[in-house]
C-alpha cells in the first residue's frame, strides 16, 4: 500500500478529507505521516484521533529552514512515503525538502493558477470580483504556489457573501484533491 504525508498549518480540513477517503478506500494509501508547524493547531488533534503521526515542530527552534527540512526528510524517509500532500501548509518548500522529495510534492490552491497566488487566494479574488472561481492542484516548486498544474475545477459565483465563497470553495477542494491524489498514486 502506497504511504502519504500530509502537511498542514491549520485546521486541517483538507487532512480530514484525505484521511477519511483513505479510510473508506477512495485514496489507494495511508497516510503514514502528518506534518505541521503550528503546535496550536488543530491538524495535530485530527492526525491523532486517525492514529496518524504528526511531526510537529516550531522553526524558529531550528538554526534554519535547511534544519527543519533536514528533519522533515529524515522523519518522511523513515515513514517511507510515496507522496507529499501539502493541505494549508503555509511555507514554501525550500532545497532540503525539494532536494529530497521534488517531483512527489503537491499542494492544493484556492484559485484558478496562476492567478491569485498567496495565502489570500479567495478574498483577493472576490475583492477582484472575479466571476469564475476554483481551486488547482499543482506540483510544488520552491516558488509561491508555482510548479506544473495538474487539476483544477472551475465554478462560477455572482453572490457577494465572502462567508458563501469561501464554503464553495471547500466543498470543491476536498472531491479534487482525493480524486487527483488517487489518480496520482494509481499512476505510479
Amino acid at each position: 500500500m502506497k504511504r502519504i504525508a500530509v502537511f498542514a498549518s491549520g485546521n486541517g480540513s483538507n487532512f480530514e478529507a484525505i484521511a477519511a477517503a483513505c479510510e473508506r478506500g477512495e485514496i489507494p494509501a495511508r497516510i503514514a505521516l502528518a506534518v505541521c508547524d503550528k503546535p496550536e493547531a488543530r491538524v495535530v488533534e485530527r492526525a491523532a484521533n486517525h492514529g496518524v503521526e504528526c511531526f510537529v515542530f516550531r522553526p524558529k527552534e531550528y538554526g534554519s529552514k535547511a534544519d527543519y527540512e533536514r528533519e522533515i526528510v529524515r522523519r518522511l524517509d523513515a515513514a517511507q512515503v510515496d507522496l507529499v500532500c501539502l493541505a494549508g501548509y503555509m511555507r514554501l518548500c525550500g532545497e532540503e525538502l525539494l532536494g529530497a522529495y521534488g517531483g512527489r510534492i503537491i499542494n492544493i490552491h484556492p484559485a484558478l493558477l496562476p492567478a491569485f497566488k498567496g495565502a489570500h487566494a479567495i478574498r483577493d479574488a472576490f475583492e477582484y470580483g472575479v466571476k469564475v472561481y476554483g481551486v488547482t492542484i499543482h506540483g510544488v516548486d520552491a516558488s509561491l504556489d508555482g510548479g506544473p498544474i495538474i487539476a483544477q475545477r472551475a465554478f462560477a459565483y455572482e453572490g457577494r457573501d465572502l462567508d458563501e465563497l469561501e464554503a464553495m470553495v471547500h466543498a470543491v477542494e476536498h472531491p479534487l484533491y482525493i480524486e487527483t491524489i488517487g489518480k496520482l498514486l494509481k499512476e505510479e
